[in-house]
């Protein structure tokens, strides 16, 4: 599944660090600056859901 993050970048660390606690990450780009907002960022992430559950 691949999920887009928006927010600032403490807004990104903290939904990253949620997605890592309940599913497997395979992958994650950059954080984007946003067009339409100001301090704003972008992030693509890629889970899959974890196998020893």
């Amino acid at each position: 599944m691949r999920i887009r993050l928006e927010g600032n970048r403490a807004e990104i660390a903290l939904g990253m660090f949620h997605l890592r606690e309940a599913f497997d990450v395979t992958s994650m780009s950059r954080a984007y600056p946003d067009r339409a907002r100001p301090r704003s960022y972008r992030m693509y992430v890629t889970i899959s859901p974890r196998k020893n559950r």
